[in-house]
């Protein structure tokens, strides 16, 4: 069984032969990502405004089991994506070892991909299945619409933002998106099973989980940036650094909206109960 889900997640011919390209990867051209990012933004304030016109303002609008349901899809789908980058980065490592293992350590390497470096074979796959996923995250905006009947600037841009780095990631085979596919996922996948969890019935945390989960993914991602801006300079280069210091400045605004966002948050919660209440819907 463990050979089996291996082979499949790592060894299947159509991960190891897969390469990033405008003209058979879907999805893969800046067209698209600027076409489909301007019709979520589209989507998501035209249902902002049709429920403001139609419901009365501040109701809740129910979706039924819809957003637990999506809750799962995507919990499962980011365990999947987190087990697959996984098992071919080990292999990836296994494999290409011999062409940098006099410069780099493989901890480096997740840090700081050599010069040259193209969006081809495993560990890209899966970075091309998390840029896909992405757009399945964007439907949570919507569920939040219906249940907050607000439609938050942080939401928007996280999401678009996010999609943006991720296709970067490909475009530019950039550094560091190993340890982000890796980190990311890992997190999503316990945000997800939490909010399937509470969504069905169950009792929810004592303390604020999916905000968090946040914090400890944001600082995680603060800490490998600093790590790949040393390489850099000390391995002599890591492929995609231009890439990486688009990434770092949209990562950088994000940790800044995401601050202002907990602090609002904090404050209005003590403000009402004297103590922090329940997660905020990111």
């Amino acid at each position: 069984m463990i050979a089996g889900v291996t082979y499949y997640l790592s060894q299947h011919p159509s991960i190891v032969d897969f390469r990033w390209s405008h003209t058979q990867s879907w999805g893969s051209t800046w067209s698209f990502l600027v076409t489909s990012i301007a019709f979520y933004l589209i989507v998501s304030v035209m249902t902002h405004l049709f429920l403001c016109l139609l419901v009365r303002r501040g109701k809740p609008v129910s979706l039924g089991p819809i957003p637990a349901l999506h809750s799962l899809m995507m919990s499962v789908i980011s365990a999947i994506i987190f087990a697959g980058i996984l098992l071919s980065t080990a292999a990836e490592i296994k494999e290409t070892r011999w062409f940098w293992r006099r410069t780099k350590t493989p901890f480096q390497w997740l840090l700081c991909f050599p010069l040259g470096t193209r969006p081809s074979g495993r560990v890209f796959f899966w970075s091309y299945i998390f840029y896909l996923s992405r757009f399945l995250h964007m439907f949570r905006t919507i569920f939040s619409i219906f249940k907050t009947r607000k439609l938050t600037f942080f939401h928007l841009f996280n999401n678009s933002i996010l999609t943006i780095m991720s296709f970067i990631w490909l475009e530019f085979s950039q550094s560091f998106q190993v340890l982000a596919i890796l980190f990311t996922t890992l997190v999503y996948s316990a945000v997800y099973g939490y909010r399937f969890w509470t969504a069905i019935g169950l009792r929810s945390a004592c303390f604020p989980f999916v905000l968090n989960c946040q914090i400890v993914l944001l600082s995680c991602n603060l800490v490998c940036h600093i790590g790949v801006l040393t390489l850099h300079f000390m391995k002599g280069g890591c492929n995609g650094i231009g890439a990486w210091v688009l990434n770092s400045v949209l990562n950088g605004i994000i940790l800044l909206l995401f601050l202002k966002f907990y602090v609002q948050s904090r404050r209005k919660n003590f403000g009402r109960n004297g103590e922090i209440g329940k997660d905020k819907d990111l």
